[in-house]
């Protein structure tokens, strides 16, 4: 595992490729996820069991069955469960999850049947507080549940913008659970959340680079979504990593 940097530096990582420019960054832990473009799915089991035989980096996973809300029916939440076993099983470090309720609070039950199948294993509670209606009331009840950390951006869409809302909620927590800044966290603004005291900071050092394809045919989409040009591939910038990093260790 990496050094105690004090602050720990997580990289939310979609590839394997991610995760090794996170440990040779020297960033503290990936955040391991599938579907980039729906803000973070379940990882496939062969890409964490890639990840781990093959870098030294703690490997968080996400446990999401789905993108969209994190208002889940019976059918996800039987998912979820089994999809935290299987995790576990191949090694994973800790979960990243969250779920809510119709009206806006957190899925206790829920969190609760997760937290006691998966047994002492390190769960992170996601961006899921962040459309939570009373977010220090969810965070008190993952205290409760003996979560060890939230990832927050404030109940904004960059936690640049949230940073009040972070300072708030780190002064709450006082120190009972980790609170980690995520959304929009780069090197040029990552001492400024330093500053307000949080635990961590979570970023995705989003790069771009052009598809090895020499022949694409036009007009046609294998994801539908406007926008997104399937001749790009996004991957984690081991440099933007390396100067956050240094960054926070100078700090």
């Amino acid at each position: 595992m990496k050094k105690n940097l004090g602050v720990s530096v997580e990289v939310c990582a979609y590839s394997y490729i991610s995760c090794l420019a996170a440990d040779r960054a020297g960033a503290n832990r990936v955040e391991l996820c599938a579907s980039p473009w729906e803000g973070g799915t379940t990882p496939s089991g062969g890409l964490l069991s890639q990840v781990l035989a093959q870098t030294n980096i703690e490997v968080h996973a996400m446990l999401r069955p789905r993108g969209g809300d994190f208002c889940y029916n019976s059918y996800e939440k039987d998912t979820m469960e089994a999809e935290a076993m299987a995790l576990i099983e191949a090694g994973v470090h800790g979960l990243v999850l969250g779920a809510l309720l119709p009206n806006g609070e957190i899925d206790y039950t829920l969190m609760e049947r997760i937290r006691r199948a998966t047994g002492t294993i390190p769960l992170t509670f996601h961006r899921a507080i962040d459309v939570s209606k009373e977010p220090l009331f969810v965070m008190e009840a993952l205290i409760s549940l003996g979560f060890t950390r939230i990832l927050t951006s404030g109940q904004r869409d960059k936690a640049l913008d949230g940073i009040v809302n972070i300072a708030q909620m780190v002064d709450a927590s006082n120190a009972r659970i980790e609170i980690m800044a995520g959304s929009g966290v780069h090197p040029d603004n990552c001492q400024e959340f330093l500053q307000i005291g949080v635990d961590a900071i979570h970023l995705s050092a989003r790069a771009m680079k052009d598809s090895q394809m020499e022949y694409r045919r036009p007009n046609i989409s294998m994801g539908g979504i406007p926008g997104i040009s399937e001749f790009e591939i996004m991957y984690a910038s081991e440099d933007l990593i390396r100067e956050t990093v240094h960054k926070v260790s100078e700090f």
